[in-house]
């Protein structure tokens, strides 16, 4: 089931956009070519928003400690992290964006809980 999760108006390419609304919290990212990702925000090394991070052919740093995430993927390819995060299914509808939640575990940071 999809839920709709922001405005299309409310992002800006090349920006991420921190969903609070489900649990964990997503990130929605805008590429500069147009195309909407949804991944988890919190980076899986530490409690950090990837959301607040820099996106790059499609991929996120952390805001932290320099971990990039794939938004196609979610894998994880320099240490500090360790694991990869959720991708969630995003489709565009009008001026909706519409996630799909991942049904997966959340690979979160040691002490952080949902």
């Amino acid at each position: 089931m999809s839920v709709r999760v922001c405005s299309l108006q409310d992002l800006t390419p090349g920006e991420g956009l921190r969903i609070d609304s489900v649990t964990p919290p997503i990130a929605v990212f805008l590429t500069e070519d147009g195309q909407v990702h949804a991944i988890d925000d919190t980076c899986t090394h530490q409690e950090a928003s990837l959301a607040a991070g820099w996106l790059e052919d499609c991929r996120v740093e952390c805001p932290l400690h320099e971990s990039t995430f794939s938004l196609l993927t979610g894998d994880v390819d320099q240490p500090p992290a360790k694991r990869g995060v959720r991708v969630h299914q995003v489709e565009v509808r009008g001026d909706d964006v519409l996630v799909e939640l991942s049904q997966d575990a959340p690979n979160l940071p040691p002490g952080v809980t949902v």
